[in-house]
């Protein structure tokens, strides 16, 4: 889940005590010319959940009510890494000395959070992290040891903080108690400034929250942004199933995000191109119809790899939600099996006798023939062939 600036800032950042700006929500122009009365100068910066928005002009100061209504105007509506722009924040001017960059992570290698800070905060940090890693400090945290103000000194330690190193460390303990408090995957703030008058603020922030959290923080959950999606990702998530659209002429259908992924890499190794990601494990097996439509209504599917393997899941009862799908929906499409683990037998019976398929012994195999059967519909199309 990713969430807002000024959702991050608010519901975040200000409860945990890190200091942020004073900044009023707008949502049209009109708002954003009467909020400057009580911000002032300030700067007008869109809201979506992604970064580069001052390079790409989502950032802009404004000295007057009229100059705030004017750049809100130009910037509401703006589309953003493929995010429209539909709320400006204006938030009041600072007289910036210096800019850090601070943030917590999960460090998926070392398996424990992160955290990270640098002395050269800004729009190009992930320029500076690319070419002089040397630039960011990092500290692994034990969980069970955590991380205080006194392991925040210590990372500091020798660094030049325009005379803010005490809130600076108090910041990042902050940062990283909140970071557990809201189940983060990221809290990232770019820049963290100290300003003229020797205040440290953040004046930006990136969140994350994992998924899996959503039932521990329900109530920012619910604030969370809205992802940009397809037609048909939308109907997937109207019946609870994860589907990712992708501009591939292989579909997929796996049971397991794994196993799926895995798939997928499988089907680029071959020289295909995948066309879609979805999984249908655990009691997502019941909703076996509304995921083959899903993936056959994928315009640019040109053939379809089902891939099982099951452990705890039944391969008998997934085929079997396949196989009666299928018939319901009669696609003219070549369709390729490979199924193994519990109940395999079974699964490969109503494969066989249900659709008169084969199943594969090796996934690489129908992951093999599925690329072919796509490569040889293209010619075929190109060639002026009839069209699945």
């Amino acid at each position: 889940m990713n969430f807002l600036e000024h959702v991050a800032k608010a519901r975040v950042l200000a409860p945990a005590g890190i200091p942020v700006p004073r900044a009023v929500l707008c949502r049209t122009p009109e708002e954003a010319q009467a909020a400057f009365a009580e911000i002032g100068p300030c700067m007008v910066k869109a809201q979506v959940p992604t970064g580069k928005r001052g390079k790409a002009g989502g950032i802009k100061p404004a000295n007057s009510a009229e100059e705030a209504r004017g750049v809100a105007e130009r910037i509401l509506g703006m589309r953003i890494d493929d995010h429209a722009v539909g709320s400006v924040l204006l938030e009041e001017q600072a007289r910036i000395a210096r800019e850090f960059y601070a943030a917590v992570l999960l460090d998926t290698a070392g398996r424990c959070p992160l955290v990270l800070f640098s002395t050269e905060g800004g729009m190009d940090i992930e320029e500076v992290a690319a070419t002089r890693p040397d630039a960011l400090r990092r500290h692994r945290i034990d969980p069970e040891a955590g991380f205080d103000k006194a392991a925040a000194h210590a990372l500091l330690s020798g660094l030049d903080l325009a005379g803010a190193e005490d809130q600076i460390a108090g910041i990042l303990a902050a940062l990283y108690a909140t970071s557990v408090r809201v189940d983060a995957e990221l809290i990232e703030i770019n820049p963290l400034a100290v300003l003229a008058d020797g205040r440290a603020v953040a004046l930006d922030c990136k969140l994350t929250l994992d998924d899996s959290a959503a039932f521990r923080q329900a109530d920012l959950a619910g604030e969370a942004a809205e992802e940009p999606m397809t037609d048909l990702e939308r109907e997937g998530a109207a019946n609870g199933l994860k589907f990712i659209q992708l501009d591939g002429d292989v579909g997929v259908l796996a049971n397991g995000a794994g196993l799926t992924m895995t798939t997928m890499d499988v089907i680029s190794h071959c020289g295909g191109r995948p066309a879609n990601f979805l999984e249908i494990g655990g009691e997502a097996y019941t909703k076996s119809e509304a995921a083959l439509k899903l993936v056959l209504s994928n315009p640019g599917v040109k053939s379809l790899v089902v891939n099982f393997c099951g452990a705890f899941a039944r391969t008998d009862v997934m085929a079997e939600g396949v196989v009666t799908a299928w018939k319901r929906l009669a696609p003219d499409i070549p369709v390729f099996f490979s199924i193994h683990g519990t109940g395999e037998d079974e699964a490969v019976r109503l494969v066989r006798d249900g659709l008169g398929q084969e199943p594969f012994d090796l996934m690489e195999d129908a992951v093999q023939a599925a690329v072919e059967a796509a490569h040889a519909a293209t010619r075929s199309t190109a060639s002026g062939g009839a069209a699945r």
